[in-house]
């Protein structure tokens, strides 16, 4: 993340460099196409850009007990953000006093302690107590304080709009294609690489293992990948799930590295998912499941060669 990207949370002041910025207000998880298309009228607003979003996500806040698969968990949201050219985020903390703001409130804070000059906001935008604003509320409202509104139309794939909801969808599905068109770019997850039982390195595959968070419904299987590794992209092929042949433990990403040797452990590595090989399947002996690993690893450097979707990690 470049150094000049500014993140501004609560209590903090408004760095220099995001003094009347124009800024794209919404929770982005996922930061898709839809969510984009908000960023890049930011961006051409001829201010410093930013974007006002939310932690933990409302939904969150207000349903604690249904997890929320988030596509896009803080560090990777504003990495996204950084990529995208904007100059910073306020990243305010979803609490009750923020949920008790009336709509009038939530502007005054954009206006006196955010010290905006403008906002963007989506077609079906709402906030406030009880989501008592929308659009032509907030356009009111900043008029009012002397902030320009702007509001932006849905982004559509065929009939429907690109959403959040879609997405998780799709990789619920193993559908990764269809989350990574949705998206705009190849959905990537972000951890830590841990000690494990070493199995891979026996098979001939040894495997960089990271724990996902607990709210991640990515369906388990098989798939090709792409992580960053000191900044350098290399290719893999990964599984995700609890290792049936074996275990049938706690899901886990296990990632294989093509031409690659080195010690990643207590690393952080960013992990693009590029296509869907198969689901996760349970062997009757080893050598049929290496088998099958060598079948994976092809078809996974197929699909590599043949992707086109843009990278947010390389």
């Amino acid at each position: 993340m470049s150094p000049s990207f500014a993140v501004c949370r609560d209590g903090e002041p408004v760095p220099r460099s995001l003094k009347g910025a124009v800024a794209a207000i919404g929770n982005f998880d996922g930061v898709h196409r839809g969510h984009q298309y908000l960023l890049g009228m930011v961006r051409n607003s001829g201010k410093p850009a930013a974007a006002v979003t939310f932690e933990p996500h409302p939904r969150t806040f207000f349903q604690p007990d249904r997890p929320l698969f988030r596509l896009t968990p803080e560090p990777v949201k504003l990495k996204i953000f950084a990529r995208l050219g904007l100059d910073g985020v306020f990243q305010r903390r979803f609490s009750g006093n923020l949920a008790a703001l009336t709509a009038a409130g939530f502007v005054d804070l954009l206006a006196n302690e955010l010290q905006l000059s403008g906002v963007v906001i989506g077609h079906d935008f709402h906030f406030g107590r009880g989501r008592e604003g929308n659009p032509a509320r907030m356009a009111e409202l900043c008029r009012e304080r002397g902030l320009d509104c702007l509001i932006a139309p849905a982004v559509v794939e065929g009939t429907e709009p690109v959403s959040s909801s879609a997405i998780r969808v799709a990789l619920e599905a193993g559908d990764i294609a269809t989350a990574n068109r949705l998206l705009g770019y190849r959905w990537f997850v972000q951890a830590e690489v841990r000690h494990g039982d070493k199995r891979g390195r026996v098979l001939g595959y040894p495997t960089a293992n990271m724990r996902l968070p607990d709210d991640c419904r990515l369906r388990h299987g098989i798939y090709a990948v792409r992580a960053s590794v000191a900044g350098r992209p290399v290719d893999g092929v990964a599984s995700f799930g609890r290792r049936p042949t074996f275990d049938n433990g706690a899901p886990l990403l296990e990632v294989h590295l093509f031409d690659f040797s080195g010690d990643l452990y207590g690393q952080v590595l960013d992990v693009e998912f590029v296509g869907w090989i198969r689901g996760e399947e349970r062997f009757d002996g080893i050598d049929a499941l290496i088998a099958q690993m060598d079948r994976d690893s092809a078809e996974a450097k197929r699909m590599l060669a043949e992707g086109k979707t843009v990278s947010m990690i390389a």
